[in-house]
């Protein structure tokens, strides 16, 4: 009979994505990786296979816990006309905020577009899958904030604030204020009414 595993897994790729988050794939260490989850090498890789299968359990941790619940507002049910300014300015919150990692580290998937490991495959879907569901996100929000213009209009406005959020989150892990005056040029085009 096998060993059991002795940690609680969650907990463990909670930890492995805050070094990767603020390390990055290739800069995470074993040793690193091994401090901060409490678990040893040989446990870490009967679990996840490979450094590398840590860090895809760690992407899809960053979606479902970080990503996609800041989304939901976006894309579930009846988006509300102020949905796009809610998540505007729970983002400038977070990047404002000297203690969150958000504000130290970025967005886990555009820091790993960035590096080598982007030039894998299955990474550089991840991350193509990530920049499609932020748009669909911000096309909901736009279809809610401005329902009397055009749809190619709303479309270009989603494009706009989609690139607006990817600089911001870009820009926070090498200058703070300039991350958070993105933001606030992305709260300025939501709170713009549509002229008619």
């Amino acid at each position: 009979m096998g060993r059991l595993q002795g940690f609680e897994t969650d907990a463990v790729v909670r930890s492995a994505r805050a070094v990767f988050w603020e390390r990055g794939f290739e800069e995470a260490s074993l040793p690193e990786l091994e401090s901060a989850t409490g678990v040893g090498r040989s446990s870490l890789y009967h679990a996840f296979g490979s450094k590398r299968g840590l860090f895809d359990a760690a992407v899809q941790s960053y979606l479902d816990e970080v990503v996609r619940p800041r989304l939901a507002p976006l894309v579930s049910g009846a988006v509300s006309s102020g949905a796009l300014e809610a998540y505007f300015g729970g983002l400038r919150g977070a990047l404002a905020d000297a203690a969150s990692i958000s504000a130290r580290s970025g967005c886990l998937l555009l820091n790993a577009a960035g590096a080598p490991i982007a030039r894998d495959d299955a990474v550089r879907e991840e991350i193509a899958d990530y920049r499609a569901e932020l748009l669909a996100a911000m096309r909901a929000g736009a279809a809610a904030r401005w329902p009397g213009a055009s749809s190619a209009w709303r479309a270009q406005q989603a494009d706009v604030l989609v690139s607006l959020l990817v600089a911001a989150l870009v820009l926070a892990r090498v200058d703070s204020a300039q991350s958070v005056a993105t933001v606030d040029a992305a709260l300025a085009l939501v709170r713009t009414p549509h002229a008619s």
